[in-house]
Order: C-alpha cells, then sequence, then structure tokens
C-alpha cells in the first residue's frame, strides 16, 4: 500500500463576488471514472456525475471555505490557503502527504506538501478536489442567486464577466462581493 495523499484544488479565486472554495480528496488506491478530469474541462453535468461518485467513494473528503470578508482582510492568495487548511482540518483521516494544485501553498501541520502547476489535469486526487471544490461552489453561488438576481450568479457564479460588471455598475456592489478587487474597469469609475 503506497502513501496516504490527499488532493487539494480551489474554485472561485478569480470571481468578484462569493467564496474562495477549496476540496480536499483522499481516493482509494487505484480509484479512477472515465470522465475525471480538470473540472474546467467537463460541462456542469458530467462535473456533477462524478462529484457523486468521488463523494460516495473517496476513503475521505471535505469543503472548505474562506468568505468575502475575509479575503479582503488577509488576501485572495491567504484565503486560497486557508480555504485548503480548512477542508484538510475536516478530513476524518490524516494524509501523508498532500498534492497541492497551484505553484504555492502554507504548510499545513509540518505534513510533507508537493506543489504542481496544472495538477488538477495530472493527479487523480487534485483533480477530485477540483471538481469538488467547483461544484459545490458553484451550487452556493446557485443559491445565492435566488436572493441576488440582478448579479446573475447562477450564471456566471461570481466571475467577471461583462454581465456581471454591469450589474454592479447599474445596482452596485453587495455583501457578498469581494471589496478588495476591481470590480469594475477604472475607466467605468471615472465616469
Amino acid at each position: 500500500m503506497g502513501i496516504r495523499e490527499a488532493g487539494c484544488d480551489e474554485a472561485g479565486r478569480g470571481c468578484l463576488a462569493g467564496p474562495v472554495t477549496a476540496a480536499a480528496v483522499i481516493l482509494p488506491e487505484g480509484w479512477n471514472h472515465p470522465f475525471l478530469n480538470d473540472s474546467k474541462k467537463l460541462t456542469a453535468t458530467r462535473r456533477e456525475i462524478v462529484r457523486e461518485s468521488i463523494e460516495s467513494e473517496a476513503v475521505h473528503w471535505a469543503v472548505g471555505t474562506v468568505s468575502p470578508v475575509e479575503i479582503d482582510d488577509i488576501n485572495i492568495l491567504q484565503a486560497s490557503f486557508l480555504a485548503m487548511h480548512r477542508a484538510l482540518d475536516q478530513l476524518q483521516l490524516s494524509p501523508e502527504c498532500l498534492l497541492i494544485d497551484g505553484n504555492r501553498f502554507r504548510n499545513y501541520k509540518n505534513l510533507p506538501h508537493h506543489c504542481i502547476v496544472k495538477g488538477d489535469g495530472i493527479y487523480r486526487s487534485i483533480a477530485a478536489a477540483s471538481i469538488l471544490a467547483k461544484t459545490h461552489r458553484d451550487q452556493y453561488m446557485t443559491t445565492l442567486h435566488s436572493t441576488f438576481t440582478e448579479y446573475n450568479w447562477a450564471q456566471n457564479k461570481g466571475y467577471p464577466t461583462a454581465e456581471h460588471r454591469a450589474a454592479i455598475a447599474r445596482y452596485g456592489p453587495c455583501d457578498h462581493h469581494r471589496k478588495s478587487f476591481a470590480l469594475l474597469p477604472a475607466l467605468l469609475l471615472e465616469i
């Protein structure tokens, strides 16, 4: 039996609204799914199919979030690390090694970790974490949409689309927007 690895990835780092969400996943040895891949390369339908398999078949999995207020307070990079730490805190079985998507990470409980750029397309546990982070965050933003329909978060999930920026220009930001982010291009702010 190999080393017990937890894959970690986050979703929502580049959004203007909503939390940054991270997942940590420990997969059974040899586990795979025909659709398993970087979440950005899957349709929403396929992500949900794989999510169900991961959540029912993983050894352990967990999701952690960091709110827009916390993001504004500590910055998005530190918030991404914190979301991963919060996901790892919830695992019922401690991993022996962490596989992190990206090029930086803040040490967690002195566990060895490896940062892998585009790791969600290389390691199954990171791909699984990317799918859980993305689907859980998308689900949350869709829920918020029912109260904040003007921003169309059911569609754009808080990302900086032209439509989302136009809604911010028209209605202003709400409590779920990240105030430390450039919500509108400087040109629009000067008008």
